[in-house]
Protein backbone atom coordinates (compact mmCIF):
# COMPACT_ATOMS: atom_id res chain seq x y z
CA UNK A 1 0.00 0.00 0.00
CA UNK A 2 2.82 2.43 -0.24
CA UNK A 3 2.98 5.19 -2.80
CA UNK A 4 -1.56 5.25 -1.95
CA UNK A 5 -3.10 8.69 -3.30
CA UNK A 6 -4.08 10.86 -0.51
CA UNK A 7 -8.00 9.43 -1.44
CA UNK A 8 -6.82 5.57 -0.18
CA UNK A 9 -5.18 7.03 2.54
CA UNK A 10 -7.83 8.72 3.77
CA UNK A 11 -10.32 6.07 3.43
CA UNK A 12 -7.69 3.54 5.07
CA UNK A 13 -7.70 5.99 7.98
CA UNK A 14 -11.70 6.77 7.83
CA UNK A 15 -12.40 2.61 7.94
CA UNK A 16 -9.94 2.00 10.56
CA UNK A 17 -11.04 4.93 12.92
CA UNK A 18 -14.10 3.97 12.52
CA UNK A 19 -13.83 -0.12 13.84
CA UNK A 20 -11.80 1.75 16.73
CA UNK A 21 -15.13 3.95 17.06
CA UNK A 22 -17.11 1.19 17.15
CA UNK A 23 -14.99 -1.24 19.18
CA UNK A 24 -14.45 1.41 22.27
CA UNK A 25 -18.39 2.60 22.70
CA UNK A 26 -19.41 -1.09 22.31
CA UNK A 27 -21.00 -2.75 25.64
CA UNK A 28 -19.00 -5.89 26.80
CA UNK A 29 -21.42 -6.31 29.78
CA UNK A 30 -21.16 -10.32 30.37
CA UNK A 31 -18.59 -11.11 27.95
CA UNK A 32 -17.57 -14.33 27.32
CA UNK A 33 -13.45 -14.22 27.35
CA UNK A 34 -12.99 -17.55 27.55
CA UNK A 35 -15.05 -18.30 23.94
CA UNK A 36 -13.82 -14.93 22.96
CA UNK A 37 -10.01 -16.52 23.10
CA UNK A 38 -10.65 -19.65 21.60
CA UNK A 39 -12.02 -18.21 18.62
CA UNK A 40 -9.47 -15.77 18.22
CA UNK A 41 -7.28 -18.44 17.57
CA UNK A 42 -9.06 -20.12 15.33
CA UNK A 43 -9.26 -17.09 13.41
CA UNK A 44 -5.80 -16.85 13.22
CA UNK A 45 -5.11 -19.76 12.32
CA UNK A 46 -6.79 -19.92 9.35
CA UNK A 47 -6.43 -16.47 8.54
CA UNK A 48 -2.22 -16.94 8.43
CA UNK A 49 -2.92 -19.63 6.26
CA UNK A 50 -4.51 -18.06 2.72
CA UNK A 51 -5.66 -19.27 -0.37
CA UNK A 52 -4.61 -17.33 -3.44
CA UNK A 53 -7.65 -16.79 -6.29
CA UNK A 54 -6.61 -16.28 -9.41
CA UNK A 55 -4.43 -13.33 -9.16
CA UNK A 56 -1.20 -13.94 -7.64
CA UNK A 57 -2.64 -10.42 -5.64
CA UNK A 58 -5.98 -11.92 -4.71
CA UNK A 59 -5.83 -14.14 -1.37
CA UNK A 60 -9.31 -15.41 0.61
CA UNK A 61 -9.09 -16.70 3.85
CA UNK A 62 -11.85 -19.06 5.67
CA UNK A 63 -11.16 -17.28 8.65
CA UNK A 64 -14.33 -15.26 8.22
CA UNK A 65 -16.55 -18.56 9.31
CA UNK A 66 -15.10 -17.95 12.78
CA UNK A 67 -15.82 -13.91 13.03
CA UNK A 68 -19.66 -15.65 11.91
CA UNK A 69 -19.65 -17.92 14.49
CA UNK A 70 -18.36 -14.96 16.35
CA UNK A 71 -21.74 -13.11 15.72
CA UNK A 72 -23.71 -16.34 17.15
CA UNK A 73 -22.06 -17.03 20.18
CA UNK A 74 -20.46 -13.03 21.22
CA UNK A 75 -22.98 -10.70 19.22
CA UNK A 76 -22.31 -7.56 17.68
CA UNK A 77 -19.41 -6.53 19.84
CA UNK A 78 -17.50 -10.03 20.06
CA UNK A 79 -17.53 -10.05 16.20
CA UNK A 80 -15.58 -6.82 15.65
CA UNK A 81 -12.98 -7.67 18.57
CA UNK A 82 -12.56 -11.41 16.49
CA UNK A 83 -12.00 -9.64 13.25
CA UNK A 84 -9.34 -6.87 14.89
CA UNK A 85 -7.42 -10.00 15.55
CA UNK A 86 -6.32 -9.71 12.16
CA UNK A 87 -4.03 -7.26 12.68
CA UNK A 88 -1.40 -9.97 14.06
CA UNK A 89 -2.19 -12.24 11.16
CA UNK A 90 1.03 -14.51 10.47
CA UNK A 91 0.77 -13.95 6.49
CA UNK A 92 4.04 -12.30 6.92
CA UNK A 93 4.12 -10.31 3.92
CA UNK A 94 2.02 -8.20 4.85
CA UNK A 95 2.72 -4.70 6.00
CA UNK A 96 1.71 -2.62 9.19
CA UNK A 97 -1.06 -0.73 7.06
CA UNK A 98 -2.38 -3.46 5.70
CA UNK A 99 -2.59 -4.95 8.78
CA UNK A 100 -4.71 -2.54 10.20
CA UNK A 101 -6.74 -2.16 7.00
CA UNK A 102 -7.67 -5.60 7.06
CA UNK A 103 -8.68 -5.89 10.95
CA UNK A 104 -10.84 -2.99 10.73
CA UNK A 105 -12.95 -4.01 7.66
CA UNK A 106 -13.33 -7.45 9.48
CA UNK A 107 -13.93 -5.88 12.50
CA UNK A 108 -16.73 -3.63 10.32
CA UNK A 109 -17.81 -6.73 8.97
CA UNK A 110 -18.22 -8.58 11.84
CA UNK A 111 -19.88 -5.71 14.23
CA UNK A 112 -22.42 -4.53 11.09
CA UNK A 113 -23.12 -8.56 10.39
CA UNK A 114 -23.93 -8.96 14.02
CA UNK A 115 -26.08 -5.85 14.22
CA UNK A 116 -28.24 -7.88 11.13
CA UNK A 117 -28.14 -10.59 13.16
CA UNK A 118 -29.72 -9.21 15.80
CA UNK A 119 -32.47 -7.33 14.47
CA UNK A 120 -33.67 -9.82 12.66
CA UNK A 121 -34.44 -12.20 15.60
CA UNK A 122 -31.17 -13.92 16.88
CA UNK A 123 -29.68 -14.25 19.92
CA UNK A 124 -26.22 -14.49 21.35
CA UNK A 125 -26.77 -17.97 22.71
CA UNK A 126 -22.76 -19.39 23.89
CA UNK A 127 -24.42 -20.65 27.07
CA UNK A 128 -27.69 -21.97 25.49
CA UNK A 129 -27.42 -25.85 24.75
CA UNK A 130 -30.89 -26.53 23.29
CA UNK A 131 -30.84 -28.57 19.80
CA UNK A 132 -33.55 -26.17 18.80
CA UNK A 133 -31.13 -22.84 18.84
CA UNK A 134 -30.10 -24.21 15.24
CA UNK A 135 -33.35 -23.72 13.44
CA UNK A 136 -34.16 -20.37 15.30
CA UNK A 137 -30.87 -18.89 14.12
CA UNK A 138 -30.75 -20.00 10.59
CA UNK A 139 -32.55 -17.19 9.06
CA UNK A 140 -30.83 -14.29 11.16
CA UNK A 141 -27.29 -15.79 10.92
CA UNK A 142 -27.84 -16.29 6.85
CA UNK A 143 -28.83 -12.81 7.01
CA UNK A 144 -25.53 -11.93 8.45
CA UNK A 145 -23.77 -14.30 6.56
CA UNK A 146 -25.23 -12.01 3.74
CA UNK A 147 -24.13 -8.67 5.02
CA UNK A 148 -20.93 -9.48 6.30
CA UNK A 149 -19.74 -10.23 2.54
CA UNK A 150 -21.28 -7.53 1.32
CA UNK A 151 -19.39 -4.99 3.10
CA UNK A 152 -16.54 -6.74 2.91
CA UNK A 153 -16.62 -6.88 -0.51
CA UNK A 154 -17.69 -3.07 -0.44
CA UNK A 155 -14.64 -2.17 1.74
CA UNK A 156 -12.28 -3.63 -0.37
CA UNK A 157 -13.58 -1.90 -3.62
CA UNK A 158 -13.71 0.94 -1.67
CA UNK A 159 -9.50 0.73 -1.32
CA UNK A 160 -9.20 -0.57 -5.06
CA UNK A 161 -11.32 2.47 -6.44
CA UNK A 162 -9.35 4.96 -3.98
CA UNK A 163 -5.97 3.43 -4.73
CA UNK A 164 -6.90 3.86 -8.56
CA UNK A 165 -6.46 0.45 -9.44
CA UNK A 166 -9.69 -0.01 -11.22
CA UNK A 167 -13.07 1.84 -11.23
CA UNK A 168 -16.83 0.97 -10.43
CA UNK A 169 -16.85 0.01 -14.53
CA UNK A 170 -13.65 -2.27 -14.53
CA UNK A 171 -15.37 -4.05 -11.83
CA UNK A 172 -15.76 -7.83 -13.10
CA UNK A 173 -19.41 -8.65 -12.06
CA UNK A 174 -19.13 -12.42 -12.97
CA UNK A 175 -16.09 -13.09 -10.76
CA UNK A 176 -17.49 -11.17 -7.87
CA UNK A 177 -20.49 -12.86 -8.24
CA UNK A 178 -18.86 -16.43 -8.21
CA UNK A 179 -16.10 -15.44 -5.35
CA UNK A 180 -19.28 -14.08 -3.19
CA UNK A 181 -21.67 -17.09 -3.59
CA UNK A 182 -18.63 -19.56 -2.28
CA UNK A 183 -17.58 -17.32 0.57
CA UNK A 184 -21.52 -17.27 1.63
CA UNK A 185 -21.06 -21.09 0.68
CA UNK A 186 -18.05 -21.09 3.41
CA UNK A 187 -19.40 -18.69 5.92
CA UNK A 188 -22.31 -21.38 6.47
CA UNK A 189 -19.16 -23.01 8.70
CA UNK A 190 -20.26 -20.14 10.91
CA UNK A 191 -23.26 -21.96 12.40
CA UNK A 192 -21.70 -24.91 12.28
CA UNK A 193 -18.89 -24.14 15.00
CA UNK A 194 -21.54 -22.67 17.05
CA UNK A 195 -23.44 -25.34 16.96
CA UNK A 196 -20.83 -27.58 17.95
CA UNK A 197 -20.37 -25.35 20.40
CA UNK A 198 -23.45 -25.47 22.22
CA UNK A 199 -23.10 -29.40 22.50
CA UNK A 200 -19.42 -30.41 22.67
CA UNK A 201 -18.13 -26.16 23.88
CA UNK A 202 -14.28 -25.78 23.24
CA UNK A 203 -13.43 -28.73 21.54
CA UNK A 204 -15.83 -27.86 18.80
CA UNK A 205 -12.52 -25.60 17.16
CA UNK A 206 -10.41 -28.60 16.99
CA UNK A 207 -13.89 -30.49 15.41
CA UNK A 208 -14.04 -27.90 12.43
CA UNK A 209 -10.72 -26.98 11.54
CA UNK A 210 -10.56 -29.83 9.42
CA UNK A 211 -13.06 -28.48 7.00
CA UNK A 212 -12.36 -25.41 6.91
CA UNK A 213 -9.05 -26.41 5.90
CA UNK A 214 -10.71 -28.64 3.06
CA UNK A 215 -12.31 -25.60 2.34
CA UNK A 216 -9.45 -23.72 1.94
CA UNK A 217 -7.47 -26.50 0.21
CA UNK A 218 -10.51 -26.40 -2.43
CA UNK A 219 -9.72 -22.52 -3.40
CA UNK A 220 -6.26 -23.14 -3.81
CA UNK A 221 -7.30 -26.70 -5.72
CA UNK A 222 -9.07 -23.92 -7.92
CA UNK A 223 -6.00 -22.24 -7.74
CA UNK A 224 -4.03 -24.70 -9.52
CA UNK A 225 -6.34 -26.15 -12.13
CA UNK A 226 -7.18 -22.23 -13.23
CA UNK A 227 -3.07 -21.50 -13.12
CA UNK A 228 -2.75 -25.21 -15.31
CA UNK A 229 -5.16 -24.54 -17.54
CA UNK A 230 -3.92 -21.17 -18.78
CA UNK A 231 -0.46 -22.97 -19.04
CA UNK A 232 -1.82 -24.82 -21.81
CA UNK A 233 -3.92 -22.63 -23.18
CA UNK A 234 -0.53 -20.19 -23.30
CA UNK A 235 1.58 -22.95 -24.89
CA UNK A 236 -0.77 -23.60 -27.68
CA UNK A 237 -1.05 -19.98 -28.41
CA UNK A 238 3.24 -19.67 -28.37
CA UNK A 239 3.27 -22.10 -31.10
CA UNK A 240 0.40 -20.42 -33.09
CA UNK A 241 2.19 -17.45 -33.23
CA UNK A 242 6.11 -18.40 -34.04
CA UNK A 243 3.85 -18.95 -37.83
CA UNK A 244 3.95 -15.12 -37.84
CA UNK A 245 5.29 -12.47 -36.00
CA UNK A 246 3.27 -9.91 -36.71
CA UNK A 247 0.29 -11.76 -35.09
CA UNK A 248 2.21 -11.93 -31.46
CA UNK A 249 -0.10 -10.75 -28.96
CA UNK A 250 -3.15 -10.83 -31.01
CA UNK A 251 -4.49 -14.20 -29.30
CA UNK A 252 -4.15 -12.26 -26.19
CA UNK A 253 -6.01 -9.25 -27.36
CA UNK A 254 -8.86 -10.65 -29.10
CA UNK A 255 -9.20 -12.96 -25.89
CA UNK A 256 -9.64 -9.60 -23.83
CA UNK A 257 -11.77 -8.32 -26.57
CA UNK A 258 -14.34 -11.02 -26.57
CA UNK A 259 -14.09 -10.59 -22.83
CA UNK A 260 -15.51 -6.79 -23.16
CA UNK A 261 -18.10 -7.95 -25.31
CA UNK A 262 -19.14 -10.97 -23.00
CA UNK A 263 -19.00 -8.66 -20.00
CA UNK A 264 -21.25 -5.58 -21.65
CA UNK A 265 -23.75 -8.27 -22.98
CA UNK A 266 -24.02 -9.49 -19.42
CA UNK A 267 -22.94 -13.12 -19.97
CA UNK A 268 -22.96 -15.36 -16.80
CA UNK A 269 -19.33 -15.56 -15.28
CA UNK A 270 -18.40 -19.11 -16.35
CA UNK A 271 -19.12 -18.18 -20.17
CA UNK A 272 -16.73 -15.24 -19.79
CA UNK A 273 -14.45 -17.60 -18.89
CA UNK A 274 -15.15 -20.01 -21.89
CA UNK A 275 -15.00 -17.00 -23.90
CA UNK A 276 -11.80 -16.09 -22.80
CA UNK A 277 -10.23 -19.38 -23.53
CA UNK A 278 -12.07 -19.43 -26.77
CA UNK A 279 -10.47 -16.19 -27.48
CA UNK A 280 -7.15 -16.99 -26.89
CA UNK A 281 -7.41 -20.54 -29.07
CA UNK A 282 -9.17 -19.11 -31.88
CA UNK A 283 -6.64 -19.45 -34.32
CA UNK A 284 -5.15 -22.48 -33.09
CA UNK A 285 -6.56 -24.52 -36.70
CA UNK A 286 -3.07 -22.40 -38.08
CA UNK A 287 -0.99 -25.07 -36.61
CA UNK A 288 -2.77 -27.28 -39.25
CA UNK A 289 -2.01 -24.89 -42.17
CA UNK A 290 1.62 -25.20 -44.18
CA UNK A 291 3.47 -22.14 -43.32
CA UNK A 292 4.40 -20.98 -46.66
CA UNK A 293 0.51 -20.51 -46.99
CA UNK A 294 0.19 -18.22 -44.22
CA UNK A 295 3.15 -16.64 -44.97
CA UNK A 296 2.76 -16.15 -48.59
CA UNK A 297 2.54 -12.70 -49.97
CA UNK A 298 1.17 -13.13 -53.38
CA UNK A 299 -2.33 -14.50 -54.11
CA UNK A 300 -3.64 -18.00 -53.06
CA UNK A 301 -4.18 -20.67 -55.36
CA UNK A 302 -7.76 -22.36 -54.59
CA UNK A 303 -6.12 -25.35 -52.87
CA UNK A 304 -4.06 -22.73 -50.52
CA UNK A 305 -7.42 -20.78 -50.02
CA UNK A 306 -9.11 -23.96 -48.93
CA UNK A 307 -6.87 -24.94 -46.61
CA UNK A 308 -7.04 -21.11 -44.69
CA UNK A 309 -11.16 -21.95 -44.63
CA UNK A 310 -10.17 -25.51 -43.37
CA UNK A 311 -8.28 -23.74 -40.60
CA UNK A 312 -11.09 -23.52 -37.87
CA UNK A 313 -12.27 -26.77 -38.01
CA UNK A 314 -8.45 -28.05 -37.37
CA UNK A 315 -8.44 -25.84 -34.87
CA UNK A 316 -11.40 -27.86 -33.11
CA UNK A 317 -9.63 -31.02 -34.28
CA UNK A 318 -6.59 -30.13 -31.86
CA UNK A 319 -8.62 -29.06 -28.90
CA UNK A 320 -11.86 -30.90 -28.72
CA UNK A 321 -10.30 -33.56 -26.36
CA UNK A 322 -9.69 -30.86 -23.83
CA UNK A 323 -12.69 -31.09 -21.42
CA UNK A 324 -12.32 -27.57 -19.72
CA UNK A 325 -13.20 -25.88 -23.02
CA UNK A 326 -17.19 -26.39 -23.83
CA UNK A 327 -18.77 -23.94 -25.62
CA UNK A 328 -15.39 -22.44 -26.33
CA UNK A 329 -15.11 -24.89 -29.02
CA UNK A 330 -17.90 -22.88 -30.88
CA UNK A 331 -16.29 -20.42 -30.70
CA UNK A 332 -13.44 -21.55 -32.37
CA UNK A 333 -15.00 -23.80 -35.31
CA UNK A 334 -17.21 -20.75 -36.47
CA UNK A 335 -15.57 -17.13 -35.65
CA UNK A 336 -15.29 -16.76 -39.29
CA UNK A 337 -18.83 -17.19 -40.10
CA UNK A 338 -20.32 -13.93 -41.39
CA UNK A 339 -23.90 -12.44 -40.93
CA UNK A 340 -24.65 -12.51 -44.83
CA UNK A 341 -23.68 -16.34 -44.92
CA UNK A 342 -20.87 -15.52 -46.82
CA UNK A 343 -18.10 -16.94 -44.06
CA UNK A 344 -16.57 -20.44 -43.82
CA UNK A 345 -15.93 -23.10 -42.76
CA UNK A 346 -20.29 -23.93 -43.09
CA UNK A 347 -21.59 -21.02 -44.48
CA UNK A 348 -23.60 -20.38 -41.09
CA UNK A 349 -25.82 -16.68 -41.46
CA UNK A 350 -28.09 -14.62 -38.46
CA UNK A 351 -28.28 -16.28 -35.42
CA UNK A 352 -27.11 -19.78 -37.06
CA UNK A 353 -23.73 -18.54 -35.81
CA UNK A 354 -22.76 -19.38 -32.67
CA UNK A 355 -23.08 -16.17 -29.74
CA UNK A 356 -18.84 -16.52 -29.03
CA UNK A 357 -18.25 -16.84 -32.75
CA UNK A 358 -20.31 -13.67 -32.78
CA UNK A 359 -18.48 -11.95 -30.42
CA UNK A 360 -14.76 -13.06 -31.02
CA UNK A 361 -15.02 -12.13 -35.08
CA UNK A 362 -15.65 -8.44 -33.94
CA UNK A 363 -12.64 -8.68 -31.53
CA UNK A 364 -10.55 -10.24 -33.86
CA UNK A 365 -11.28 -7.93 -36.62
CA UNK A 366 -10.49 -4.58 -34.59
CA UNK A 367 -7.19 -6.38 -33.52
CA UNK A 368 -6.06 -6.93 -36.84
CA UNK A 369 -6.84 -3.80 -37.96
CA UNK A 370 -5.33 -1.64 -35.49
CA UNK A 371 -1.92 -3.94 -35.04
CA UNK A 372 1.20 -3.52 -37.88
CA UNK A 373 1.18 -5.71 -40.48
CA UNK A 374 3.94 -6.14 -42.77
CA UNK A 375 2.05 -4.22 -45.95
CA UNK A 376 0.67 -1.36 -43.43
CA UNK A 377 1.09 -0.11 -40.46
CA UNK A 378 -1.75 -0.30 -37.56
CA UNK A 379 -5.00 1.81 -38.16
CA UNK A 380 -6.34 4.22 -35.52
CA UNK A 381 -9.28 2.85 -32.81
CA UNK A 382 -11.77 5.28 -35.23
CA UNK A 383 -11.11 3.89 -38.35
CA UNK A 384 -11.69 0.22 -37.12
CA UNK A 385 -14.75 1.38 -35.49
CA UNK A 386 -15.87 2.72 -38.28
CA UNK A 387 -15.20 -0.25 -40.24
CA UNK A 388 -16.68 -2.16 -37.82
CA UNK A 389 -19.76 -0.38 -37.75
CA UNK A 390 -19.60 -0.33 -41.89
CA UNK A 391 -19.67 -4.19 -41.76
CA UNK A 392 -21.99 -4.84 -39.33
CA UNK A 393 -25.20 -6.45 -40.58
CA UNK A 394 -23.26 -8.14 -43.53
CA UNK A 395 -19.61 -9.30 -41.56
CA UNK A 396 -20.55 -8.44 -38.00
CA UNK A 397 -23.13 -9.18 -35.72
CA UNK A 398 -24.55 -6.01 -34.68
CA UNK A 399 -25.19 -5.40 -31.24
CA UNK A 400 -21.62 -7.28 -30.76
CA UNK A 401 -20.30 -4.09 -32.70
CA UNK A 402 -22.46 -2.04 -30.06
CA UNK A 403 -21.46 -3.70 -27.47
CA UNK A 404 -17.84 -3.48 -28.31
CA UNK A 405 -17.57 -0.36 -29.21
CA UNK A 406 -19.37 0.77 -25.81
CA UNK A 407 -16.98 -1.38 -23.71
CA UNK A 408 -14.29 0.58 -25.62
CA UNK A 409 -15.33 4.13 -24.68
CA UNK A 410 -15.44 2.83 -21.18
CA UNK A 411 -12.86 -0.11 -20.66
CA UNK A 412 -10.63 1.28 -23.26
CA UNK A 413 -8.36 -1.09 -25.93
CA UNK A 414 -4.06 -1.00 -25.34
CA UNK A 415 -3.02 -1.27 -29.04
CA UNK A 416 -0.25 -3.75 -29.47
CA UNK A 417 3.62 -2.20 -29.03
CA UNK A 418 4.54 -1.70 -32.53
CA UNK A 419 6.36 -4.56 -34.09
CA UNK A 420 10.29 -4.32 -33.93
CA UNK A 421 11.80 -7.48 -36.57
CA UNK A 422 14.91 -9.42 -34.62
CA UNK A 423 18.54 -8.70 -36.06
CA UNK A 424 19.48 -12.37 -36.01
CA UNK A 425 16.95 -13.84 -37.83
CA UNK A 426 15.31 -14.04 -41.15
CA UNK A 427 11.48 -13.37 -40.63
CA UNK A 428 8.93 -14.34 -43.24
CA UNK A 429 5.83 -12.77 -42.95
CA UNK A 430 2.42 -12.42 -45.19
CA UNK A 431 1.41 -9.59 -47.06
CA UNK A 432 -1.99 -10.75 -46.43
CA UNK A 433 -4.60 -11.28 -43.34
CA UNK A 434 -7.69 -13.19 -43.40
CA UNK A 435 -9.15 -11.39 -39.75
CA UNK A 436 -9.02 -7.85 -41.81
CA UNK A 437 -12.05 -6.86 -43.56
CA UNK A 438 -10.20 -4.09 -44.99
CA UNK A 439 -8.12 -6.14 -47.21
CA UNK A 440 -9.29 -9.67 -48.53
CA UNK A 441 -7.81 -12.23 -49.72
CA UNK A 442 -6.86 -12.76 -53.09
CA UNK A 443 -7.43 -15.64 -54.89
CA UNK A 444 -6.13 -16.87 -58.25
CA UNK A 445 -8.98 -16.79 -60.93
CA UNK A 446 -11.53 -15.05 -57.94
CA UNK A 447 -10.70 -11.67 -57.42
CA UNK A 448 -10.80 -10.47 -54.08
CA UNK A 449 -12.77 -12.61 -51.54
Amino acid sequence: MRGLPLAAWAYVVGVVALAAGLVATASFAGFQYRTFGVLAVLFLVCDSAPALLNSERVRVSVSFSATLASVVLLGPAGAALVGACAVVTGQRHLGPEKRLFNAAQFALCGYVAGQVFVHTGGTPWASVASHNSVSRTLGPFIAADVTFVAVNLLLIGGILVTAKQGSVHDLRWGPIATLAFGCLGYGMFGLLIAALWSQVGVSSALLVLLPLFIARWAFALTRAQQKAYDATIAALCQAVETKDYYTRGHSERVSRGSVMIAEEIGMRAERITAIRYAGMLHDVGKLGVPTKVLQKSGGLTEEEYAAIQLHPMRGLEIVREIGFLDEALNGIMHHHEKMNGRGYPMGLAGDEIPEFARAISVADAFDSMTSDRSYRGARSREEAVAELRKCAGSDFDPQMVDAFVKALETVGWEPPEPVTLPDDDVVETTQQDHDDPTVPLKVFGEGAR
